[in-house]
């Protein structure tokens, strides 16, 4: 079983940065995939950034160049930085892992960019 807890949500301005964190924790070993999904108002849930096997990165095409994902193995921990935020980027971010192939998510933490 694994637990996700998410931090570093707000509010900040267009134009601003942000930086989510994400710990894992619980009876586990390592981490094959973590990453960050977000669901804004009235849409569906998609993938903003992902890292694969620890190595890997793949990014949504809205914010490729904007944001960066990074993950801190010996803490299990994954951050997902965000510069250049726009007002679209308002959602809540859900960290996502994936271990011994099934899916955790955590709870979301609500980023929200004023215009």
């Amino acid at each position: 079983q694994v637990q996700l807890v998410e931090s570093g949500g707000g509010l900040v301005q267009a134009g601003g940065s942000l930086r989510l964190s994400c710990t894992a924790s619980g009876s586990i070993g390592w981490i094959n995939n973590m990453g960050w999904y977000r669901q804004g108002p009235g849409k569906q849930r998609e993938l903003v950034a992902l890292i694969i096997g620890g190595i890997s990165t793949n990014y949504a095409d809205s914010v490729k160049g904007r944001f960066t994902i990074s993950r801190d193995n010996a803490k299990n921990t994954v951050y997902l930085q965000m510069n250049s935020l726009k007002p679209e980027d308002t959602a809540v971010y859900y960290c996502y892992a994936q271990y011994r192939r099934l899916d955790y998510w955590g709870r979301g933490t609500q980023v929200t960019v004023s215009s």
